[in-house]
C-alpha cells in the first residue's frame, strides 16, 4: 500500500470532469462505483452490498478493487469511480497533487490496524515491548514495516512517545505489502504492522500477540481508511453521497448487532471478501474496541500527517480541515 505512487497526468486532466453515473439501472436504481482495498473496516460497504442496504436507498453499488491506494486515488480524480475508500494519509496526496478531494466520513470501524508480535517472545504490550528491547541489546527485534505508510507511522510514533531509540531495533522496510507479511509468517521478522483481519488470522492460527492498534496509539477514532468523493460530487450530488452513507450504515448496524449474521454475507461462495476463515473474521468483529462508527478525528489524522511530512515523505501544506467534511456524517449519526 505505498502512499508514494502519483497521479497520472491524465487523472489530473479529468478530475474536474467527473459525474455520476445516472442512468438507471434495474429497478430505478443509480449505479455507483466505490474503489476500495481490503481491509476489516471496509466491511461496512461489502455487508452493505450484500445485505440491500444500498438497494433501500436508491443505489447500484458496484465495487471496484485495487491492490495499491494510488491507483485508488487516481481512478477517482480520472472519474473511474464515484467514491473511494484509502488510508487516510492518501486524500493529502491527491490534494496536494491538485485533485479537488473532499473527505466525508471514516469507512466503519476502529482500531483496525494493529501492532503484533511472534507469540514466542511474550511480548503482550507496549511496556512488554521496550522492556525486551532494554533487557536484550544483543539481540535487535526485527519490525516489519510499510515503508512511507500508516503502518510504519504507527511504528514511529510507538517508539517516540515511549522512549525506544530506534536505533535499538532493526526496521525492515517494505514496498510490498504481501512481501512484509511473509516476512513475519517465515519468522524473518518478529513484529508485525499490519490491518485486522488478518492480524487476527496470525493471533487465532499462530499464536501471535496483540502489542498495541491504532486506536490505543494515536485516539479511538482515528481510522485506518476513509471515504472520499470529488468537491462535484458533494456540491451537486448530496443526496447521493447521503443515500452511500446511510446504506453504510446499515451494513454497519448489521455488524455490530449480529457479527455472525454479518460473517455469514461476507463469507458466501460467491461473495468472498475476506481470504480468512468465517472465526478469524467473527473474532475480529468481536475484538472490535467498540462499535463501529463514521466520524473521525480530525485532530489526530492531522497529527499523524504532520508525522509523515516530517520524515519527508509528503510535501505541501494542505489541512486536514481542508479537505476534510464531517458535518453530513454527524448529523446522521446523531440523527440514529
Amino acid at each position: 500500500m505505498s502512499t508514494l505512487r502519483k497521479l497520472t497526468r491524465h487523472a489530473l486532466v479529468a478530475a474536474t470532469t467527473l459525474m455520476l453515473a445516472t442512468a438507471p439501472a434495474a429497478a430505478g436504481l443509480t449505479e455507483i462505483k466505490v474503489g476500495h482495498l481490503v481491509a476489516l473496516d471496509m466491511a461496512p460497504l461489502f455487508v452493505g452490498k450484500e445485505a440491500g442496504c444500498f438497494e433501500k436507498q436508491g443505489l447500484d453499488v458496484e465495487t471496484v478493487f485495487f491492490a495499491n491506494p494510488g491507483d485508488n486515488n487516481a481512478a477517482l480524480a480520472g472519474g473511474e469511480i464515484d467514491f473511494s475508500i484509502n488510508p487516510f494519509t492518501l486524500p493529502f496526496f491527491a490534494a496536494n497533487a491538485g485533485v479537488p478531494i473532499r473527505t466525508i466520513a471514516g469507512a466503519g470501524g476502529w482500531g483496525i490496524m494493529q501492532v503484533i508480535a511472534d507469540g514466542s517472545l511474550g511480548i503482550k504490550s507496549i511496556a512488554d515491548l521496550k522492556s525486551y528491547i532494554d533487557s536484550h541489546p544483543q539481540k535487535k527485534l526485527r519490525f516489519a514495516s510499510l515503508q512511507g505508510d500508516t503502518l510504519e507511522l504507527i511504528l514511529t510514533r510507538i517508539f517516540k512517545e515511549h522512549g525506544i531509540a530506534p536505533d535499538k531495533v532493526e526496521i525492515i522496510n517494505f514496498d510490498d505489502l504481501l512481501a512484509m507479511v511473509d516476512a513475519f509468517r517465515s519468522g524473518q521478522a518478529d513484529v508485525l504492522s499490519h490491518i485486522k483481519p488478518y492480524t487476527t488470522d496470525f493471533i487465532v492460527n499462530k499464536g501471535a500477540t496483540l502489542i498495541s492498534d491504532n486506536a490505543a496509539v494515536w485516539t479511538p477514532h482515528t481510522p485506518n481508511t476513509v471515504v472520499s468523493v470529488l468537491e462535484k460530487t458533494l456540491t451537486d450530488k448530496p443526496q447521493i453521497v447521503e443515500a452511500y452513507l446511510k446504506g453504510a450504515m446499515c451494513g454497519a448496524a448489521i455488524i455490530n448487532g449480529d457479527p455472525k449474521k454479518a460473517v455469514s454475507l461476507l463469507t458466501k461462495k460467491d461473495s468472498q471478501y475476506y481470504r480468512v476463515s468465517p472465526d478469524v473474521l467473527l473474532s475480529a468483529f468481536e475484538n472490535a474496541p467498540e462499535p463501529i462508527s463514521f466520524t473521525v478525528d480530525i485532530g489526530a489524522i492531522q497529527s499523524v500527517v504532520d508525522d509523515l511530512t516530517a520524515l519527508g515523505y509528503m510535501k505541501g501544506n494542505i489541512k486536514a480541515t481542508d479537505i476534510y467534511r464531517m458535518d453530513m456524517i454527524k448529523k446522521l449519526e446523531n440523527a440514529k
